[in-house]
């Protein structure tokens, strides 16, 4: 019987092939998106989950409570991860890891070789942090490599890259940011961490080497946050997150300083890191909920645009095959049987839209990766959650399209039938038909919509002003040592004797960057700190020439190498209830218990010193020469590739020992933007 239906039904599809290829090529376009929107959420949502204690690991992160509301960091101080061992002892296991970027790397020479330099992020690790989580261990492992100071892992992948053989790693070391200080051994080989993971481990140095590094003069300051100190903990069964982070506002209580009591310390899940971009992750890349549930909705809305393009042409084909229907009815045939007739060619009719689409997301693929910087794979024998999907999806099509068209045909009246007394109006209800069509374009019209919106808002982010000017600027990092920052100024003059240099400064950050340092103060001899923080720009005098900054009031700073005079914006005069930028000139703002006191001495117009989903920040200037760690150079327009092959040639020959790196700071902003755009793509592509 079944071969039978199927018989006859590729001969009717046949026989209709217009009708057969335009179906096919609707639910093969409309299929295949939803395949590659599984791809995406199946991935996106995998992260993280080999390891064993999932479930039970939390990151105790920061919540910094000001007037403008709650802000957020994944980061913790120092000192808590030893006190929350003694303060709760019912947690058996704490874990913290400390991640530094832009760290320069120098490879022990081997044989006559150069010392290799690479540009690498490291991370301090304790010990225990290799027990709560499931990284795997090739040789060694955590408590005998991650112990002493001075003593490092590295992964496989590393190895190779370094000395050639992961096999001859081990015993050699690698040093950081030329410091003799900081040179670590290496005692063991990590496994490449998975692809689907928020932890992209490469160096691992042991967190008790922090002592030897710059970070020494925190490890017991209970205010100074680093958003990439990160200290996880495993809860016990019985003690659930509600009651740990009301202990935890306790805990908070008893070691803070007193001014610092409306901050708190707040636990949240491991599952939830890679979907909560108020903390964000080592890999900087967060997945919200709410997208994944964006794109579960447009792969159902282009789902269903192709279903009801077969339903709206079954329907009105069904007019042309009244009269098999009515000799088939006269033969014996019973409405069951025409109905299965019928399923069984919108079965053919999807499973064929299937393979299809089976292959045109495994051609896409591979751009869909490029697009997204990852690596999904799809491979329907080895990943059976993708034939599962796509058999689901079949199924489920296969009913939704055939299962109304299969009732009309198979319930036409046999004499009616034979006598062609049928038409497209009475065929298929002219209603739902209708219904149908609306349906559809109800749906293209949100998916069109939404596109728009998306593009528009990327669109804003390209365009808009930012307040500063950042054409032709390339950043160069500073090294950290000693010896390399008596050479800047050295470095400035040579510099500028090339004519297509406009100007240079050296600054803590970019105006608008990634990394900041905020901090709350006292303002005009106050008793008590604000309850908001200022954005910190520690900067030379040339930063407001370079950048393009304008001055409403006063002046800028004069030239020093420490912290003596200050500029801010208009944003920080207004949150003190200053409408006038002259009113603040010559006031005197108190940084850290009197660590740092400077007076006011200018107004610069407002700029976006964070991205431009944040709001305008208050921001304050200085002069502040060890602290800082980039150079600005501003190039004449339309010379950047002869001047940087100039700033090459003389970083080097100043910087022997030191790797050589530059971004275009309109790029590094770009960057910030850089998970819209990808989205923003998909959304096109997607609704296309």
């Amino acid at each position: 019987m079944i071969r039978n239906y199927l018989k006859t039904a590729i001969r009717n599809l046949r026989r209709n092939k217009a009708y057969a290829l335009i179906n096919v090529l609707g639910l093969t376009v409309g299929i295949a998106a939803c395949l590659l929107i599984f791809l995406v959420i199946r991935f996106e949502t995998s992260f993280d989950k080999f390891h064993a204690k999932r479930d039970a690991i939390y990151r105790v992160g920061s919540q910094f409570n000001s007037e403008d509301g709650a802000g957020h960091s994944a980061g913790i101080v120092f000192p808590a991860g030893p006190a929350i061992r003694i303060d709760f002892p019912q947690i058996k296991e704490v874990a913290s890891i400390f991640g530094s970027t832009g760290n320069q790397v120098t490879v022990e020479a081997v044989g006559n070789e150069a010392p290799k330099k690479f540009t690498e992020t490291i991370y301090f690790a304790e010990p225990e942090f290799f027990t709560m989580f499931d990284f795997g261990w090739i040789t060694g492992d955590a408590k005998g490599a991650l112990t002493e100071p001075g003593s490092a892992a590295i992964t496989k992948s590393h190895a190779v890259k370094y000395f050639g053989n992961w096999k001859t790693a081990i015993g050699k070391t690698i040093m950081r940011n030329n410091n003799p200080e900081q040179v670590y051994k290496i005692n063991a080989i990590l496994e490449d961490p998975p692809v689907n993971t928020d932890f992209p481990l490469t160096i691992v140095i042991s967190y008790a080497s922090l002592k030897n590094t710059n970070t020494r003069r925190n490890l017991q300051d209970w205010v100074s946050t680093f958003s990439q100190h990160y200290t996880f903990v495993v809860l016990p069964a019985s003690y659930s997150v509600d009651k740990f982070n009301k202990d935890l506002e306790t805990f908070a209580r008893k070691h803070k300083p007193a001014e610092y009591l409306k901050d708190k310390f707040i636990a949240h899940s491991l599952v939830s890191i890679h979907y909560d971009e108020r903390f964000g992750n080592f890999r900087g890349h967060t997945f919200s909920r709410s997208l994944i549930t964006a794109l579960v909705l447009i792969g159902i809305f282009l789902v269903i645009i192709a279903c009801v393009n077969f339903i709206n042409l079954a329907t009105a084909q069904a007019v042309n095959r009244s009269k098999e229907v009515g000799v088939r009815k006269v033969l014996g045939g019973n409405r069951r049987q025409l109905a299965f007739q019928f399923l069984s060619e919108t079965g053919l009719i999807t499973f064929a839209a299937l393979f299809a689409a089976a292959l045109v997301a495994w051609g896409v693929l591979p751009f869909l990766n490029k697009l997204l910087e990852v690596k999904m794979s799809f491979d329907l024998f080895q990943e059976p959650q993708v034939l599962l999907f796509l058999l689901a999806t079949g199924i489920v099509v296969t009913f939704f399209s055939g299962l109304y068209p299969a009732l009309v045909v198979s319930g036409f009246n046999p004499i009616s039938a034979l006598k062609n007394k049928f038409s497209p109006r009475i065929v298929g209800g002219i209603s739902l038909r209708r219904v149908l069509v609306v349906l559809q374009f109800s749906i293209a019209h949100i998916l069109i919509i939404g596109t728009l919106i998306v593009v528009s808002q990327m669109d804003y982010f390209k365009k808009a002003t930012l307040g500063f000017d950042k054409a032709s600027i390339i950043n160069v990092p500073l090294p950290g040592d000693s010896v390399s920052k008596t050479k800047v100024d050295a470095l400035r003059n040579q510099l500028l004797q090339n004519p297509d240099i406009k100007s240079t400064s050296f600054s803590f950050a970019t105006p608008s960057a990634d990394g900041n340092w905020q901090s709350d103060f006292k303002f005009d001899h106050s008793d008590k700190n604000t309850n908001w923080s200022a954005n910190l720009k520690w900067a030379d005098i040339d930063y407001f020439k370079t950048y393009g900054l304008q001055f409403v009031a006063g002046r800028s700073y004069n030239a020093a190498d420490t912290v003596t005079e200050i500029v801010v914006n208009e944003t920080f005069a207004r949150k003190l209830g200053i409408t006038d930028p002259e009113e603040i000139i010559g006031k005197q703002v108190d940084f850290w218990e009197g660590e740092t006191v400077a007076s006011i001495v200018g107004v610069v117009r407002d700029f976006n010193s964070y991205s431009l989903r944040e709001p305008m920040a208050p921001v304050v200037l200085g002069t502040w020469k060890r602290v800082y760690q980039t150079i600005g150079i501003k190039i004449a327009a339309g010379k950047e590739r002869s001047t940087l092959a100039f700033i090459e040639n003389l970083w080097t020959k100043t910087f022997p020992d030191n790797v050589y790196e530059y971004k275009f700071l309109d790029e590094t902003i770009n960057n910030f933007y850089k998970q819209e755009n990808q989205l923003s793509m998909l959304y096109k592509i997607f609704a296309g």
